[in-house]
């Protein structure tokens, strides 16, 4: 299994990382040693002090394709969940000012867990999506991403930018 994530596609969360926004998206990969499956227990690993997690929407592709036109991106993926994104920020801030790649931080066995069930597309309103993120019964991360909010995506062709790779 391939994990494609993308990096900066938020423009508040770019900012809010005091990065610039790129000029074409920015993708990093996980390794399957990083995926977490449900059921099996994260451990914190020893190498970082400063581990932290964000929620993402994860996209199932689910052909082979390249060279894909945008107005047919959505024939290559039927399914969304949801997976949690494990950074270990004091490494990879340490990796960026010495101008090397950081998958070290990224890329740590255990650092991608996803969701158990995905959900196919069709049974979703793409324009109005919400979940929410819970750490030991304590809320951590609520969105809800509306048509609306499309303008806060740098990138929003992102399954046929992927799929040419």
């Amino acid at each position: 299994m391939k994990v494609y994530c993308i990096g900066r596609n938020y423009s508040d969360h770019a900012k809010e990382m005091n990065a610039a926004i790129p000029e074409q998206p920015m993708f990093f990969m996980k390794p399957d040693i990083a995926i977490l499956r449900p059921g099996t227990p994260f451990f914190y690993p020893n190498f970082s002090n400063d581990i932290h997690f964000e929620c993402e929407i994860v996209v199932k592709i689910n052909r082979v394709g390249k060279n894909i036109a945008e107005k047919f991106a959505h024939k290559y993926y039927d399914e969304i969940g949801l997976g949690i994104d494990f950074t270990a920020r004091d490494l990879q801030q340490k990796c960026k000012e010495k101008g090397h790649p950081w998958e070290i931080a990224k890329s740590f066995e255990g650092s991608a867990p996803i969701s158990k069930n995905f959900i196919p597309k069709d049974q979703l309103d793409l324009n109005n999506l919400s979940f929410s993120f819970y750490q030991n019964g304590e809320l951590k991360q609520w969105i809800r991403f509306l048509r609306k909010h499309l303008k806060q995506l740098v990138f929003l062709q992102i399954v046929e930018y992927i799929l040419d790779f």
